[in-house]
């Protein structure tokens, strides 16, 4: 077992992959360092004297610079490290992206749909355009599970605050998320269930949706119905005869989409987990497929490291507005760009931004970033795509579900038992983790330390892991029936 890791050959500082007691000697190549105190698991230490004012370097990057001299042996975190990352920045293109080898094709058991588009799950989704009736989409729902039969997967409400009583952005968004959601494949049914009154309401939703399958979405709005509830379940049975008539049939992987995130990370995300999630991008980059990168705050200090690998001088451009244009919005508001990591990622081992971030894009893996999505738009080109959201696990995973992913790879250090709109699997970052949380736990990427696996194994494992999901296998968050949503709000409320 792996006691401790040099991530780059240039990196001054070390990570502990368990906790290391003070007195421990460390041999890194030909050197040896003895530790001066504990070093707990996640967390780092120098492995050479480094001076105050310094860059501290790990991932070949530097993550902050040190506060203080800081002796070689010494455990670096919050207390002597601190972001070295400014504002507003002016960025230059170095193109360094190498396409991928082509690999051969592979194939899942999907729902092809009338338009042409694949889904993985074969589900009835009830919408509400408005909050307001939350409770009502609650009780069709649960009264609604008898449809759950055949090829009829599940029955889903998605209870949301919003679709009143916004202005300006914050409405555009609502509209454009729910319209982006009652059009996912995954649904062979959709009730979308509007109040009447509402800014938000099924007429003007309507003009978002654009062409639509009347077999397949159903309006229900409750103001013009003496019965809502009931109403409701003669329209889902009817949506359930049509969507049961649809079966699995072989789907080629390049029609996949997979969105990539990470919330609860720890010291071993960006060493296990989400380079493993890259390896495995990759390989569904190589056979034609498609994954989406998103929480664009959670980029800050390693966006160069995208930019550099964007297809060509357009697409860099729109790198470059995605991260300062989110960087605007938190000026905007008056808040500090830089106040992350949170409580627990500090706890883990995450000292600042940079070292977040760094960790955080090892999921990009190394294709070239094809495309850009502003928040709310679907995705267009395979390959690697950037999004636009925050890094707020419930916000940026209904982001990616909106913008068209099958289902998203979810790295914890942590722990969380949500879900998104789609399949969730949660993949964790250690083996401690998978231990204690089975119920939440999908797949366990700490095996790279404690069992010293293979890296490109790991990332087939996890390969055909997604493969079985899109074709019917369950994650725990589904077995648990959690399915969540959230929309990205900014502005005021009226």
């Amino acid at each position: 077992m792996k006691r401790y890791i040099q991530i780059h050959p240039n990196d001054l500082a070390a990570v502990a992959l368990s906790p290391l007691p003070k007195g421990t000697v460390v041999r890194i190549g030909e050197d040896t360092v003895r530790l001066l105190e504990d070093i707990p698991q996640g967390h780092k230490f120098a492995l050479t004297d480094i001076a105050a004012g310094q860059p501290v370097i790990k991932y070949n990057a530097p993550i902050g610079i040190a506060k203080e001299a800081i002796p070689a042996g010494a455990w670096i975190h919050i207390h002597n490290l601190k972001t070295g990352l400014g504002e507003v920045l002016e960025y230059s293109y170095s193109p360094k992206a190498l396409p991928l080898a082509p690999a051969d094709e592979c194939f899942f058991r999907g729902y092809r749909r009338k338009d042409g588009s694949v889904g993985i799950r074969n589900e009835i989704w009830i919408i509400p355009t408005v909050g307001c009736v939350n409770s009502v989409a609650g009780a069709i729902e649960r009264k609604a599970q008898r449809y759950v039969t055949g090829t009829i997967e599940a029955v889903k409400a998605f209870p949301h605050p919003y679709g009143c009583s916004q202005m300006g952005d914050d409405q555009e968004n609502t509209r454009t998320i729910l319209a982006d959601l009652i059009r996912h494949p995954n649904a062979g049914g959709v009730l979308v269930l509007g109040l009447g009154c509402e800014n938000s309401n099924i007429d003007v939703l309507k003009g978002y949706l654009g062409e639509y399958d009347p077999g397949r979405i159903r309006f229900l709005v409750c103001q013009e119905s003496r019965n809502e509830v009931g109403d409701a379940l003669e329209l889902i049975g009817e949506l359930a005869e049509y969507a049961g008539r649809f079966q699995r049939e072989p789907v080629s992987c390049s029609e996949l989409v997979i969105g990539m995130k990470c919330g609860g990370s720890d010291g071993l995300s960006g060493i296990t987990a989400n380079p493993t999630v890259g390896r495995f991008s990759d390989l569904l980059i190589a056979r034609g497929g498609t994954t989406i990168l998103t929480e664009v705050p959670e980029m800050f200090g390693a966006e160069t490291l995208l930019m550099n690998r964007c297809i060509n001088e357009k697409v860099f451009e729109d790198t470059v507005k995605l991260v300062n244009g989110f960087k605007d919005y938190f000026m905007r508001h008056g808040q500090t760009i830089y106040e992350n990591p949170s409580p627990g990622n500090k706890k883990g081992g995450i000292s600042t931004l940079e070292d977040k971030s760094l960790g955080c894009t090892q999921k990009s893996g190394s294709a070239p970033v094809s495309g850009v999505l502003a928040y709310g738009d679907q995705v267009r080109r395979k390959g690697l795509n950037l999004l636009s959201a925050p890094g707020n696990d419930l916000v940026a995973s209904t982001a990616l579900a909106a913008a068209g992913a099958h289902m998203v790879l979810f790295t914890t250090g942590r722990g969380t038992p949500f879900a998104s709109p789609v399949p969730t699997m949660k993949i964790s970052s250690n083996s401690l983790l998978a231990e204690k949380k089975p119920d939440w736990i999908d797949f366990n990427c700490g095996t790279l330390v404690t069992e010293d696996e293979d890296p490109d194994v790991l990332a087939r494992e996890l390969f055909d892991r997604v493969i079985e999901t899109a074709s019917g296998r369950t994650v725990k968050s589904e077995e648990a029936g959690c399915h969540d949503m959230a929309i990205f709000r900014q502005g005021v409320t009226l």
